[in-house]
């Protein structure tokens, strides 16, 4: 018994060091890029936002207010509060849906640790991001022109905590809040990833996410539910599902509803929404992971 229990040790341990050594480089790579915008650049990018309702843009302002949010550091806690103060200096709610969904769905950081996945799957994860960021700010012009869609009411606008005065210091503190935020979430995406490699036949994973079905689709977009925690630690389990199979579709599918669905994300968008239009956006999340899936699918196969 003892023997078979070093074995798995042996093998879990050869499984876990091969993916870290993989994708260590790219977390680390995510961590500074993220400080860096979060440090230097945070404020540049959101007075940018803040001047487009200066302009008369029209649906154009939809498009660069999705890639104002993708460029946002922001988690959905931090971006909320900010859109609240968008809003009570004028900014038009499709503008805001669009940031705020982009938002939801990716940041720099991401962004870097989504090239351990190649540049296909990071290719995908970055165009139908931005797609639903400009998705969903079309729909809210299109039906809520004319009435509020968002109710920020008792949300101030944050106080930011990058505020040593010593630049270099002021970015190793939001490195080190970074780290200690993602980095066991981190950790257990790898544990996870080297269970499912040792204990899950390959030949299952592609049964259930590859190919060009619908229900592989459907099934990642509805695993991406409970299962996303962390943009960091969703990466090893991609990449060894992708690996095993696992349709560039379904995954993509995944790299949607988790992060739109993510508990905390969630409970933060049901403020600001109500429940009425907080299950538009849960149908929303699904129906446009479900069909981007599809579409990626049929692209790539």
């Amino acid at each position: 018994m003892i023997d078979i229990l070093r074995r798995e040790a042996v093998y879990l341990w050869y499984y876990f060091s091969v993916q870290l050594e993989q994708i260590f480089q790219y977390w680390v790579l995510g961590m500074v890029l993220g400080s860096l915008v979060s440090v230097f650049l945070k404020e540049h990018i959101h007075r940018a936002f803040r001047s487009m309702g200066k302009k008369r843009l029209g649906t154009m302002g939809i498009v660069a207010a999705s890639a104002l949010g993708i460029a946002s550091p922001l988690c959905m806690y931090g971006t909320i509060p900010i859109a609240a103060s968008f809003s009570k200096s004028g900014m038009r709610d499709d503008w805001l849906a669009a940031f705020m969904m982009s938002s939801i769905l990716l940041n720099p950081q991401l962004i870097v640790y989504s090239a351990a996945l190649g540049l296909p799957a990071l290719t995908v994860r970055i165009l139908s991001c931005f797609l639903c960021g400009i998705f969903a700010g079309g729909l809210i012009r299109i039906f809520y022109r004319n009435q509020p869609f968002f109710n920020y009411h008792g949300f101030e606008e944050p106080v930011s905590r990058d505020i040593d005065p010593n630049l270099l210091f002021r970015f190793l503190k939001n490195l080190g809040r970074n780290i200690k935020a993602t980095g066991w979430y981190f950790l257990a995406g790898i544990a996870l990833s080297a269970l499912f490699q040792r204990y899950v036949p390959a030949d299952v994973m592609a049964g259930l996410f590859g190919g060009n079905e619908a229900f592989g689709v459907l099934m990642a977009a509805t695993i991406g539910v409970p299962l996303y925690a962390c943009g960091g630690g969703t990466i090893p389990l991609l990449q060894a599902w992708l690996m095993d199979g696992m349709s560039l579709g379904s995954a993509a599918a995944f790299m949607i509803t988790g992060p739109a669905t993510k508990i905390t994300n969630l409970g933060a968008v049901k403020i600001v929404l109500g429940m009425k239009r907080f299950a538009l956006y849960l149908v929303y999340v699904m129906l446009f992971s479900f069909l981007s899936g599809l579409v990626v699918n049929f692209i790539y196969f």
